[in-house]
């Protein structure tokens, strides 16, 4: 409707002509015959209006067909739409709308062309991160079998180079696993205590190469959710912590029980986050100033736990000061 009394608006300045000409007629009917005047002076305004109104209705469904082809025609910018739209136009503007369906054509063309690549590069990532798993699999199966046959620095080095590995690899398969359109959660009651556990065993060696005191208050209570995303949530964090952590690390892991939640907390004493830079840690790809920390990061961890949390209808809540220190609140709803 509202559309309708623009287009209606646009042939007032017609509308106000056909006043004037009007006036006019009267005028001279007037001058001419004054009984004759008084008669049809009435019926003269009267079908001046209604064939005005007549003509701008006829004009603004034309202009509403216009329109609606011309956005069918951007949405899909095909040949069949193109000369639905030149079926409306006026032949001045049909030259122009050709060389418009040509440009988009183009661009769309080359837009289909960069999604294929960029499907085709992300399929070949993920089935290599795939294949890469079997080689990490049979190097941790010889760690644990003849570890004690390998010396002691290399054998430690090796587990290092294969957490870091496994880590990044995790990485790819989770953002794919985002990304994908069907996602195989399976969320179910859980006891978080042993997925805290099993992430700690994960990153054990990282954690033991930088003398990290671990504590864990975290009562026996089970959780609603799928085990390895929250399991890859927390090992992000943990993961964080050892990367950024201070001279004298120490995590501490607790559990808060509200009337609505389980609220749980995993706090490192590393050198925390600029408060200018804490609104942008969740983004893709920040990594905040390199020459802080002297270290190369993604930025994609927190990213991806954002993601993560946000499918598993989980709440992140974040707390930093700059040298003390660094929190993350996961908030579990209690189902």
């Amino acid at each position: 409707m509202r559309n309708r009394l623009q287009y209606l608006s646009r042939y007032l300045p017609w509308f106000l002509l056909l006043l004037g000409l009007d006036a006019m007629s009267a005028l001279l009917l007037w001058l001419s015959d004054a009984k004759a005047f008084a008669v049809l002076l009435p019926m003269i305004l009267l079908a001046t209006v209604l064939l005005f109104i007549a003509v701008a209705f006829v004009l603004a469904r034309a202009e509403q067909r216009k329109e609606n082809a011309f956005r069918v025609f951007l949405n899909h910018p095909d040949a069949l739409n193109e000369e639905k739209l030149l079926r409306t136009v006026s032949a001045s503007e049909r030259e122009s709308l050709r060389l418009l369906g040509n440009i988009l054509r183009e661009k769309e063309l080359l837009r289909s062309r960069a999604e294929a690549a960029a499907e085709d590069y992300e399929e070949y990532v993920e089935a290599w991160a795939h294949e890469t798993k079997t080689p990490l699999s049979l190097l941790t199966m010889v760690l644990d079998n003849q570890g004690d046959e390998i010396p002691a620095p290399a054998a430690f080095k090796l587990e290092y180079v294969r957490s870091q590995l496994q880590e990044h690899i995790n990485q790819i398969l989770y953002y794919a696993r985002l990304k994908s359109a069907r996602k195989d959660y399976l969320f179910e009651h859980l006891d978080l205590n042993v997925c805290i556990e099993e992430v700690l065993e994960e990153y054990g060696l990282l954690l033991k190469e930088k003398d990290f005191q671990v504590s864990i208050r975290v009562p026996s209570i089970k959780v609603f959710t799928d085990r390895r995303g929250i399991q890859f949530l927390i090992g992000q964090i943990v993961s964080n912590a050892v990367k950024y952590s201070s001279d004298s690390p120490k995590l501490t892991i607790t559990l808060e029980q509200e009337e609505t939640a389980e609220i749980l907390r995993i706090r490192d004493n590393g050198i925390g986050v600029k408060e200018c830079d804490l609104p942008y840690i969740f983004e893709k790809g920040f990594t905040g100033d390199p020459t802080d920390t002297g270290k190369k990061a993604t930025g994609m961890g927190l990213y991806l736990s954002k993601k993560m949390a946000e499918d598993l209808n989980l709440e992140l809540e974040v707390w930093s000061e700059r040298g003390k220190g660094f929190e993350m609140t996961i908030i579990f709803p209690r189902v």
